[in-house]
């Protein structure tokens, strides 16, 4: 065999990914390698990860608050709460619950207030929104494989979730300042207060009037076929797929600010209503068409109705 052949085998071999020999290490190492040389596997185990935790910090924000709520002042599932286990927790994230739940009457400082529940709202976003950008993680993904068997560089695709997620971070700083301002004009468990109510019925009724909005619809769009985006601004540098994962946070942002508001209205910390509004959110990025999004506009347009006529 010529020098040139030899190379050529060589250069196959490396390519087909024949040279990676896994056999010395035991089961779980073997997993754990086959999962860094794959980066569509990589994303999903570590987006998947994500969710889950998110998940689990949120439900045991909320075991608490049910918890330690005073009688007549539930908020929905609370009862079914109670029921759960309470585990021990270390210090950090002892302190952290509890500034979730009643940042003002710790006398904590601002910035650990707002850290809180920046930290809180960020999980709120892993947990219900990451999910429903699965199809431009799978695009991406996609792009990327072809673009990968004919020799480009490409970027790993958690460089995209990150750049997403920027933008999630900064809302969830504003949602936070927003919930620190609610927090010192409102006493809790008096949702149905006629200051309190008001405000209720008003996030229903903008995030309600938004569902039939003309930018509602071009952002659920851009979330729906994510292709053309990334498609058309595809680069091999890692800013730019960061930049263009802030891109598609902002058209992500776009479509799903508003049900965000939701959360004031039926309390921050109701984990139900967290997984509606990530199902929902999940279910309108899949399906065709706008009549879940009318259906839901429709709904929170007659509760906020419904809310005004309670509170006055």
């Amino acid at each position: 065999m010529s020098l040139d052949q030899r190379g050529d085998s060589a250069h196959s071999v490396a390519m087909t990914g024949q040279q990676d020999d896994f056999s010395h290490l035991d089961g779980i190492g073997r997993a754990m390698a086959s999962v860094a040389r794959s980066p569509r596997l990589t994303v999903s185990v570590v987006a998947g990860m994500g969710i889950a935790l998110a998940w689990l910090l949120l439900g045991a924000i909320a075991v608490r608050g049910a918890v330690s709520r005073l009688p007549g002042t539930d908020a929905p599932g609370d009862t079914m709460l109670r029921y759960l286990p309470q585990l021990p927790l270390p210090d950090f994230l002892a302190r952290f619950f509890a500034l979730c739940l009643a940042p003002a009457p710790l006398h904590a400082s601002l910035g650990a207030q707002g850290g809180a529940l920046t930290a809180m709202w960020l999980l709120m976003a892993i947990a219900t929104m990451l999910p429903s950008a699965a199809p431009m993680i799978r695009t991406y993904c996609e792009i990327a494989d072809t673009a990968r068997i004919k020799g480009e560089p490409v970027a790993h695709p958690l460089v995209l979730v990150a750049g997403y997620l920027s933008v999630w971070l900064a809302v969830s700083a504003m949602f936070a300042a927003l919930t620190l301002a609610v927090d010192a004009f409102a006493s809790p468990g008096q949702m149905l207060d006629p200051a309190v109510g008001i405000a209720g019925a008003a996030a229903l009724s903008i995030a309600g009037l938004y569902q039939f909005s003309w930018l509602k619809e071009a952002c659920l769009e851009k979330c729906r076929n994510p292709f053309s985006v990334l498609f058309a601004n595809w680069s091999a540098r890692p800013i730019r797929i960061f930049r263009l994962g802030m891109e598609q946070g902002l058209w992500c942002l776009g479509c799903c600010w508003a049900l965000m508001l939701v959360m004031f209205a039926v309390g921050v910390m109701n984990v139900f209503w967290m997984a509606l509004i990530g199902l929902f959110s999940l279910v309108e990025k899949q399906t065709a068409g706008n009549l879940p999004t009318r259906l839901a506009g429709a709904i929170l347009l007659v509760w906020a109705a419904t809310l005004l006529v309670v509170s006055t």
